[in-house]
């Protein structure tokens, strides 16, 4: 799973990708740079990644506070997935959300 959603987070590819309301407002500058956090995020622990999975995240660019999650749906997206390992019948998607958002 970890390597699963490394993989989606750092590249985008793989998955679908969700912005909120509040990340898509952002001017496109500091969206960009958001994103590219995401991306780049790597400050794993305990308390941020329980299971190992690499699965959530907080960042803060230019004083915009956001978190990341990945969710592993079935290949219709129409609840969760079965074997989240399994890439023919999961979908990765990503949200990225303004903290105020939570």
């Amino acid at each position: 799973m970890r390597a699963l959603n490394d993989t989606f987070r750092r590249s985008f590819s793989g998955g679908r990708l969700m912005l909120t309301a509040g990340v898509a407002a952002l001017p496109e500058a500091t969206r960009t740079t958001l994103l590219m956090a995401v991306r780049g995020f790597e400050r794993f622990d305990a308390n941020n990644d329980p299971h190992g999975e690499h699965d959530f995240g907080a960042v803060t660019v230019d004083g915009v506070r956001a978190f990341w999650k990945i969710d592993t749906y079935d290949s219709e997206l129409h609840g969760h997935s079965p074997y989240p390992a399994d890439l023919p019948v999961t979908v990765r998607v990503l949200t990225v959300m303004l903290a105020e958002e939570y």
